[in-house]
């Protein structure tokens, strides 16, 4: 007896409408709009954040390596103004205030 197949066969597995380019890093990519301006947005895999820890420019917490989690940029900017996200916090965005208290030994992004 054969494995069970979990989608039909040829079924496309991103579906309609959805940008799906997986990557090396385990997730898919897409295109949002915030404030005024395109953003591509990645999301990362758990196991493609082995051994790296990010801060989040949402909540100004560590993302633990191992966490699954979002990186987004502008559209026309270089690799250097990527930015790590929590998925809540990235999905949370357009609610949170930029008065973002840090204490004086934080790292600035």
């Amino acid at each position: 007896m054969s494995p069970r197949r979990n989608r039909p066969k040829g079924v496309d597995p991103s579906g309609p409408g959805e940008d799906d380019r997986s990557g090396r890093y385990g997730g898919f990519q897409s295109m949002e709009s915030w404030q005024g301006e395109q953003w591509n947005v990645r999301h990362v895999a758990g196991a493609s954040a082995q051994g790296k820890s990010y801060r989040c420019p949402g909540c100004d917490q560590l993302i633990p390596d191992g966490v699954p989690h979002v990186v987004a940029w502008p559209e026309h900017s270089g690799v250097d103004e990527r930015r790590h996200w929590h998925k809540a916090c990235w999905n949370a965005k357009d609610r949170r205030t930029s008065r973002v208290q840090r204490s004086r030994n934080a790292p600035r992004f």
